[in-house]
């Protein structure tokens, strides 16, 4: 209960970061995305289960918020979460190139999606625009926070919450 408590005030406080305070600090309307962090943060230290609900819960603030359809970016924030808790087993959350790794390679497909979905789809065509306006720009700045920021996750994740126990590890080995 203790970590979901911890979780539910990390997201609240991301969100009303990501839409108060970044966007003061934006560079030609190119914002860093702390939720994605946040998502690919909890994905790699807790696993496939919390990742996907901290992205659910972080998409379906920014939704209920920014949105213009209840869901969508539920539904990309909660793939994020859930693909990158694949890496939760192999890698080891302290080292900081995996989460660097990690989180540009879901801001690229977390971009992908929303051109594919929001612009595509209306017919708009330009993807080689897209790419090194918007989605080449956001990465490079996401990943200069998440330098900054990854530290201050893995502090609340190993300080604040309960750790989560792996499934190799089984209740009845002793240590």
């Amino acid at each position: 209960m203790k970590s979901k408590l911890v979780l539910f005030f990390t997201i609240i406080v991301c969100f009303l970061l990501q839409s108060t305070v970044l966007h003061s600090v934006s560079i030609g309307s190119i914002t860093p995305n702390l939720l994605l962090i946040l998502c690919s943060s909890m994905g790699l230290m807790r696993g496939r289960k919390s990742g996907m609900w901290t992205g659910f819960f972080c998409g379906l603030l920014t939704d209920l918020f920014f949105g213009s359809i209840l869901g969508f970016y539920a539904l990309i924030y909660m793939y994020v979460g859930f693909i990158s808790g694949y890496t939760y087993r192999i890698y080891y959350d302290n080292d900081l190139k995996v989460p660097i790794l990690l989180t540009a390679a879901m801001d690229f497909f977390y971009n992908l999606a929303v051109y594919g979905f929001q612009f595509l789809l209306r017919g708009r065509m330009n993807l080689f625009t897209y790419l090194y306006r918007i989605i080449i720009p956001e990465i490079v700045y996401t990943v200069f926070l998440t330098v900054i920021v990854y530290r201050i996750f893995y502090y609340i994740n190993h300080h604040f919450m309960t750790p989560v126990r792996k499934e190799s590890e089984s209740i009845w080995v002793l240590k």
